[in-house]
């Protein structure tokens, strides 16, 4: 069997928190690192996911690779997006309001 390795990069605009760790990321962009396994049949090639690693960019360029579930990595990109969400209607909902000088 063999294995690939594809890179990617995701935008978190909020600190956050991946399961399986106590400590808050800052808010930025995050490289993952996902390992996957090739299993190949007579008709097709398949993957499956075996590993995903978060690159995490310390200070004096150190950076420390964490290994992450998959979909705690979503879960949290999910979380980040409905905070984006919710910011952006309360903020476009304060735009909307008439200001007591109009009134």
């Amino acid at each position: 069997m063999s294995s690939r390795t594809t890179t990617s990069f995701v935008t978190f605009l909020y600190p956050f928190v991946v399961a399986g760790y106590t400590d808050e990321l800052p808010a930025g962009e995050y490289q993952i690192l996902a390992d996957d396994d090739v299993m190949l049949s007579n008709s097709f090639a398949a993957y499956r996911r075996t590993a995903t690693f978060l690159l995490i960019n310390l200070h004096a360029g150190k950076s420390e690779l964490r290994a992450v579930d998959h979909r705690d990595l979503e879960l949290a990109l999910a979380q980040d997006q409905a905070n984006a969400n919710k910011h952006e209607i309360k903020n476009s909902a304060a735009a909307l309001s008439p200001s007591e000088d109009q009134k």
